[in-house]
């Protein structure tokens, strides 16, 4: 049985922690937009932001994520998240992807992304 002290937690709050490391693998939380006023392609350009720094932090880069969930507020929005996502990611270290259509904690997000990633050895 794994002790649950081998979890290497980042940014820990009362409620959740922004990053988990576990057996050579990160695990984000669902990262949103602080500036809530732009739209979803500048929101989606900072989420990505917030998941590469994250990454770093942890050991990782965007060429490692295993998997990624992107969550719309609006399917209409698609278009423009994908332009965002589509200058971010590398040709050829594209990951697997879903992307969702839900109601987020806030209204004024409307976008929120989450990844799993391999550390990088």
């Amino acid at each position: 049985m794994t002790e649950v002290s081998c979890i290497e937690r980042l940014h820990v709050g009362p409620r959740l922690s922004e990053v988990a490391i576990f057996n050579g693998t990160v695990y984000l939380a669902g990262q949103i937009a602080e500036h809530t006023r732009a739209d979803a392609f500048a929101q989606t350009q900072e989420v990505l932001g917030h998941v590469s720094r994250l990454l770093e932090e942890a050991g990782s880069d965007k060429r490692h994520i295993l998997s990624a969930t992107v969550y719309l507020s609006n399917i209409k929005n698609f278009a423009d998240m994908n332009r965002a996502w589509d200058d971010w990611v590398e040709p050829g270290a594209t990951p697997p992807r879903a992307t969702i259509e839900a109601r987020l904690a806030r209204p004024e997000y409307l976008v929120e992304v989450q990844v799993v990633a391999a550390q990088i050895v």
